[in-house]
Parts: structure tokens; C-alpha cells; sequence
């Protein structure tokens, strides 16, 4: 049986603890998509010609490129310090963050085990 506190209808009180909810994007950093969609093909274009990252690709690029489907998540308890879970939680996407640096250690460690 479940105890009270995680029934349906039940209030639960975090007593300060930090909810899950991460930061808002800052406005400056988020995609005006009305302002996209207000642009002609030639001015899309043109930026895409004026970024420095954008690069065309070629048959020589995809040569040796292969599929790789993203592996099924599973959901965990665990127990992290405060202010280190407070940094993560600054900006969206702190999960996918933790997860990529846990990876990233897990390849450098690798040929250890």
C-alpha cells in the first residue's frame, strides 16, 4: 500500500527544497520564430551564407557516416549535493548535461575495467 504522502490528491511539501523546475531561457537566447517565418527565402539564405558554422555537405562527408538511435533511458534515485544539483538546474537540459559528462568519464575510465 502507498503511504499518504504519495496518494492521488495529496499535497506534498518540499520544505525548500528545489521543485525540478529549471530557469526560464533568457529572451536573447531563444529563437524568434515569428521573425523567422517573417523572412524571405533569400534573407534565410543570406544569413546561412553570413554564419561561419554552416558548412554544406557532401557525398565525402556522409561516406562513413552511420545511424545511431539514441539509447532508452532509465529512471534512477540518486543522491546529489545540493549546490551541485542547484548549478546543473541553472539551465534547461541539465539532465542530458549530467548524462553526457557521466558518459564522456565512462569512455575516459573505459579501458580501466
Amino acid at each position: 500500500m502507498k503511504d499518504a504522502s504519495s496518494q492521488r490528491g495529496v499535497h506534498r511539501h518540499t520544505k525548500g527544497a528545489t521543485t525540478g523546475r529549471t530557469s526560464k531561457v533568457k529572451a536573447s537566447k531563444r529563437t524568434d520564430w515569428g521573425r523567422l517565418r517573417r523572412m524571405s527565402e533569400a534573407e534565410v539564405r543570406k544569413g546561412i551564407a553570413a554564419d561561419p558554422d554552416a558548412h554544406a555537405t557532401d557525398e565525402k562527408f556522409w561516406k562513413n557516416a552511420k545511424v545511431v538511435w539514441p539509447s532508452r533511458k532509465q529512471i534512477v534515485t540518486m543522491r546529489l549535493d545540493a549546490d551541485l544539483l542547484r548549478w546543473f538546474r541553472q539551465q534547461r537540459g541539465y539532465q542530458t548535461r549530467i548524462n553526457a559528462i557521466l558518459r564522456a568519464y565512462m569512455s575516459a575510465h573505459a579501458s580501466e575495467g
